[in-house]
């Protein structure tokens, strides 16, 4: 009988792709995914599968994220439950553009014109600068870029609207000028302009700390959008020096021991600070897909494989051999060190599924070291 030591050793990282798909598909029905309305925690979970099914050809996953696109878009091409004022509930949009070429089903085209539209109108700091959510004013989180910019440049791309080229490199390049910290190269969760909210420094505006996960989804979004933006775009080649710059500020943080990145980034030596998989798995996947794409030199493959063998060192199974990914920090707003050590971990929670997928199916497509 195989032992889980040896399983772990013989899976490929597509296998474990199809694993967490599988796990996740097992637990929840797609109509059912959680929570209860159009929100990125089932939009990156079923991107990660998308590409999963990319892959492996394999047509039961482009059949569940039909099913739970379908309980969301309704014929018209209405949402059914969304927050109009939240870059959240714009990100699982991207799931739109696969079922629009597959099917020419045009209220998947309707529905995207429902969503990418409303960044035209988008509340904005002083400088420009898209608040997270309605109720955050002024308040850019680095979270922000993966929620709206795939899939504003995927639109402008598709639908040769390509005023949303300029919108979103604008965000990225606003969001790093002023998070961007010169002594590590890192970018602190988030920043207020007008320093009014909590957690906000009162000389600077920014957020007190180096968030994992928060950091994981700008490189990701900014692959996101290199895949469609025009190569000779205005902002190509500074958002490019951005994304090589915070990639390789961010090998000097992986843990020795086991591959993996800390909750927060630049804090190892604090004893109560933790190594969490979701942030490692979005770490991977960015700089796995630089050096795919060209961005960065192939010797950083060697931190990309340490941090993916590190985050299946971690995995478990249950009774039924369905694999269980922990060490996922929950959903987590802005705060100080002490709010980020206390967030409780959660196992096989979508967010942290999904960065998983992605991880694994960048790992399928670079070569083995």
């Amino acid at each position: 009988m195989q032992t889980k030591h040896t399983e772990k050793e013989a899976r490929t990282p597509i296998q474990w792709a199809e694993k967490a798909c599988e796990a996740l598909m097992v637990k929840f029905e797609p109509e059912y995914l959680p929570p209860d309305r159009f929100h990125y925690h089932q939009g990156v979970f079923l991107s990660g599968m998308e590409k999963c099914w990319r892959e492996t050809k394999n047509n039961k996953y482009y059949d569940y994220i039909k099913r739970w696109v379908d309980s969301q878009v309704l014929t018209d091409g209405s949402i059914k439950k969304y927050n109009p004022d939240e870059l959240d509930d714009i990100q699982p949009g991207v799931l739109l553009f696969n079922l629009l070429e597959q099917t020419g089903d045009e209220r998947y085209k309707e529905a995207l014109y429902t969503l990418v539209p409303l960044l035209k109108s988008w509340r904005t700091n002083p400088s420009g600068g898209f608040w997270h959510k309605g109720h955050y004013p002024n308040q850019m989180w680095l979270d922000g870029l993966y929620m709206a910019g795939p899939i504003a440049v995927q639109f402008g791309k598709i639908f040769g609207e390509s005023e949303y080229f300029d919108m979103m490199t604008y965000q990225a390049i606003l969001m790093e000028k002023h998070t961007k910290d010169s002594n590590t190269g890192l970018l602190y969760h988030g920043w207020d302009e007008t320093k009014s909210a909590a957690w906000a420094d009162p000389a600077t505006g920014l957020a007190p700390e180096f968030w994992g996960r928060a950091i994981g989804w700008y490189p990701v979004a900014l692959l996101e959008m290199f895949e469609y933006l025009p190569e000779n775009h205005k902002d190509k080649a500074q958002l490019t020096n951005i994304l090589q710059n915070l990639l390789i500020a961010l090998t000097h943080y992986q843990d020795t021991a086991t591959g993996l990145w800390y909750q927060v980034v630049d804090k190892g030596d604090m004893e109560d600070n933790w190594l969490e998989s979701s942030c490692t798995a979005l770490y991977v996947h960015a700089i796995a897909k630089a050096v795919r794409l060209g961005y960065l030199d192939a010797k950083y493959l060697d931190y990309a494989w340490k941090g993916y063998q590190g985050v299946i060192d971690t995995l478990k199974f249950d009774e039924n051999g369905h694999v269980i990914i922990g060490q996922i920090c929950i959903g987590t707003g802005i705060g100080d060190y002490a709010h980020y050590i206390a967030r409780p971990t959660s196992e096989n929670d979508l967010h942290g599924a999904g960065a998983f997928i992605l991880m694994c199916v960048e790992m399928s497509l670079v070569k083995y070291q």
